[in-house]
């Protein structure tokens, strides 16, 4: 068995063990992210999530990025045309981001350090997609298919893990306002 591969499956067991131990979304993600980007040898890795409209992926997560790298300015899905390729549920593949057309902030990305990117839909089992997430290489580089496979596999873990975050978060609130209901009756 080679190496990169006994990685992916410590990684993917890491990644299992961490959306099972906890339902808080920025602390879930951002071990996702430092433990993908590791796992891949990347410079970083990110989650982005899509607003409300669907118009803007806000940021989720992320391992490797510099504080003024991730405070560049919002990513419109009209703009990067290589979200959008994601978020229509392609996988895509950009050898130097300096000089894609598809990707937004381009002098950013040279500043940072950045040269290929690799991003997939966060998509979950009705294939709904509800963000992107990116590993980042500060080489150009092209993704082998098993490296892209374990990538959209910690995607989708990754999008029921926020999925299940969501979902508990709406249960507590309910039941906070079940209880505040229940004890008011008492009251009266």
């Amino acid at each position: 068995m080679l190496d990169c591969e006994r990685s992916y499956f410590k990684t993917l067991y890491e990644a299992i063990r961490v959306i099972n131990s906890s339902l808080e979304p920025m602390e879930l993600l951002g071990r996702i992210a430092e433990q993908t980007a590791k796992a891949l040898e990347v410079k970083a890795c990110s989650l982005r999530l899509l607003d409300r409209s669907g118009a803007n992926l806000l940021p989720g997560a992320s391992f490797g990025l510099s504080k003024g790298y991730l405070r560049k300015g919002k990513v419109e899905v009209e703009k990067s045309k290589l979200d959008k390729e994601a978020l229509a549920g392609a996988t895509v593949h950009v050898r130097d981001a300096s000089t894609d057309d598809r990707f937004q902030y381009k002098e950013a990305a040279k500043t940072e350090g950045i040269k290929s990117v690799l991003v997939v839909p966060l998509k979950l089992e009705d294939k709904k997609i509800i963000g992107v997430m990116r590993a980042y290489s500060a080489e150009e580089r092209v993704f082998c298919d098993s490296e892209v496979e374990f990538f959209i596999i910690m995607a989708n873990l990754s999008a029921i893990a926020i999925e299940n975050a969501r979902l508990h978060q709406a249960l507590k609130s309910d039941y906070e306002l079940l209880t505040a209901f229940q004890y008011q009756t008492f009251e009266d």
